[in-house]
């Protein structure tokens, strides 16, 4: 794809201005070139959306849960950063993007795609061959590439690094494919079986890139030769460095900021006023244990605030064919990060002073 093919997106802050015309968006895409391009656009803001959506979810009770600003992946050198929490991010969104052009063209959306049938007759295996209508995820690479890699026009460490991890994504795509098959034979006897290769549930991609998260690689740059600029002294050092990252491995430059307190600059919200859990049917450890990370590991107390839910209840069908319920109120309570009360917290380190002695 050339310069006369170059994507531009755009990226709509939390409060509606947009903030550069390099930058990633799910909100509004423009894009110069060809035209038959713009059939897949409204794909990619589809995929890039599930993408985030997917990220809140994997971050729902972490100090950093993805919020809006995660969006802001721009070229702007005051916005950019290179932390395990914008590996994840370019990741994700990559594979959002793969994931939903994959599954439109499967489903017949695109005129110059359909079914993977390049292995169809081949012998896969014992007592199966290949056949059936696989999901084209080279499709869905090819063209995810085109518009999620155009973002990055530099050519830098931190582009690099983006790259790689929007790789790390549209391979997590491919690594979680499964294998459907159908049998075939008398009277159901399955002596031979058609299989084919389809898409995971995306969540099943989430928890794998949540897992490349926590494992990712933090890279050591030569901060002399690095400042050598676009040099073939700066270069090297780089080749060098991505030379021993395996390919579907996250990888970052910066170590992450304090999320525990708010950073207007830098788009972080901070914990306080965060929701947390303390009681619940099949919570996970996990969750058990985000009142501790979010609040009182932040400096923060936890608050209880009973909270009025409205649901419907006592629901009965009526012949033909409706069905009424009613209207129940439920008193629920539920914990937050509120900040400690400081006459009470000089009070207490009064005590534990007396207490000592």
């Amino acid at each position: 794809m050339g310069g006369s093919t170059f994507l531009l997106l755009s990226i709509v802050g939390i409060s509606g201005a947009v903030l550069s015309a390099a930058a990633w968006s799910v909100n509004n895409f423009l894009m110069t070139g060809p035209k038959a391009y713009l059939t897949y656009s409204s794909s990619v803001a589809a995929g890039a959306q599930s993408g985030m959506e997917e990220c809140k979810f994997q971050f729902g009770w972490e100090r950093w849960n993805c919020p809006e600003s995660a969006l802001q992946l721009s070229t702007h050198n005051r916005l950019r950063s290179a932390t395990r929490e914008t590996s994840f991010v370019h990741a994700i969104s990559s594979a959002g993007v793969m994931y939903t052009l994959t599954r439109n063209c499967s489903l017949g959306d695109f005129e110059s795609c359909g079914c993977d049938d390049s292995r169809n007759g081949r012998v896969g295996g014992q007592g199966w061959v290949w056949g059936g209508c696989s999901d084209n995820v080279e499709f869905g690479e090819r063209i995810s590439k085109l518009f999620v890699d155009a973002l990055e026009t530099g050519h830098d460490t931190r582009a690099l690094i983006n790259l790689h991890n929007n790789e790390v994504g549209r391979l997590a795509v491919k690594a979680t494919m499964k294998r459907a098959c159908k049998c075939h034979g008398v009277s159901g006897s399955c002596s031979i079986q058609t299989c084919w290769l389809q898409l995971a549930d995306f969540r099943e991609i989430g928890n794998y890139l949540k897992m490349k998260y926590d494992q990712a690689h933090k890279l050591e740059m030569d901060k002399r030769r690095m400042r050598a600029g676009n040099s073939a002294d700066s270069r090297g050092a780089t080749a060098e460095t991505f030379h021993h990252v395996h390919a579907t491995e996250l990888v970052f430059l910066e170590d992450s900021p304090d999320y525990c307190t708010r950073n207007a600059s830098l788009g972080h919200h901070g914990t306080e006023g965060r929701e947390c859990l303390q009681t619940g049917k099949n919570l996970s450890q996990w969750e058990r244990r985000s009142c501790r990370r979010l609040c009182t590991e932040c400096g923060l107390r936890v608050e209880e605030r009973r909270t009025e839910v409205v649901s419907s209840c006592n629901c009965k069908f009526h012949w033909c064919c409706t069905v009424r319920c009613e209207q129940c109120r439920q008193l629920v309570a539920k914990h937050f990060c509120a900040r400690r009360d400081v006459a009470v917290t000089n009070h207490t380190k009064r005590r534990n002073r007396g207490h000592k002695r």
